[in-house]
């Protein structure tokens, strides 16, 4: 994919003619990207305001005269780098350039406009990261966007919920444990006899192909460790709004315990 406007070109090569033909190579063809398919990503995400939804569960203390990128953008970003296969934030540093990915964020008409480059890794790990030392974020340097936590948690079920026109008759809920591999020294990350590595061990609740629960967890803990409580958050908020809807939970045997 690459935009339609005219470029100077930088270097013309010239290689020997083959049967009467001129063979040449330059570096003129535009901003190219290989990931054009995050457009229709945002458009799918416009329509059902997912980021825009979880923006709004953060808390943004940064003088606005001086920010350059929303939080709503911030995240949309981050969320749509995570989608094309770039878990890191310090690749950030690169997609910024990304036309495809400018278009997805209406950066469309910035194209060639250094303001109007994406967030670098700088300024997307202010908002993932946020130290539960740091007490006040109006106060801190950098720490300025704070994330409510059980707005977030509370957006996937409102997600679910808004998903059916009406209450279905009933419902199955599946719990489940995995492993998420990590290669360094993170904090909270213990070997796992069972999944053979250092891991955490983040718990899932699942409705048919609808996330409800994803809870990072250390992987020395039980496999039901938190379970119940999630459930019965979840469950309350379900009931809130569906309060003839059957409810099936569906697990292993660990989760039998309670």
């Amino acid at each position: 994919m690459s935009p339609s406007h005219p470029r100077t070109p930088r270097q013309v090569i010239n290689f020997s003619k083959q049967k009467g033909k001129e063979i040449i190579a330059n570096f003129d063809g535009g901003l190219i990207t290989s990931d054009a398919g995050i457009v229709w990503i945002a458009e799918l995400d416009k329509k059902l305001g997912i980021t825009e939804k979880f923006g709004n569960c953060f808390q943004d203390h940064r003088h606005q005269s001086y920010v350059d990128h929303s939080v709503h953008e911030l995240l949309a970003q981050r969320l749509y780098g995570i989608i094309l296969g770039y878990e890191d934030v310090n690749d950030h540093d690169k997609l910024r350039h990304d036309p495809a990915l400018k278009i997805a964020l209406e950066k469309l008409n910035e194209l060639e406009d250094k303001k109007g480059w994406l967030a670098g890794k700088s300024t997307i790990n202010r908002l993932e990261y946020c130290p539960e030392t740091i007490l006040d974020q109006k106060t801190s340097r950098y720490h300025k966007i704070e994330p409510n936590f059980e707005a977030i948690e509370k957006s996937f079920v409102e997600f679910f919920l808004e998903s059916y026109k009406k209450p279905p008759l009933s419902i199955i809920l599946d719990m489940d444990v995995t492993d998420d591999q990590v290669h360094g020294n993170q904090e909270g990350a213990f070997f796992n006899i069972y999944y053979h590595g250092v891991c955490y061990a983040p718990l899932y609740i699942f409705c048919g192909h609808h996330l409800l629960v994803a809870k990072l967890r250390s992987s020395n803990v039980d496999s039901a460790d938190g379970a119940l409580d999630e459930l019965q958050r979840i469950i309350g908020l379900i009931r809130e709004k569906w309060s003839e809807t059957h409810i099936l939970v569906r697990g292993d045997s660990a989760y039998a315990r309670e």
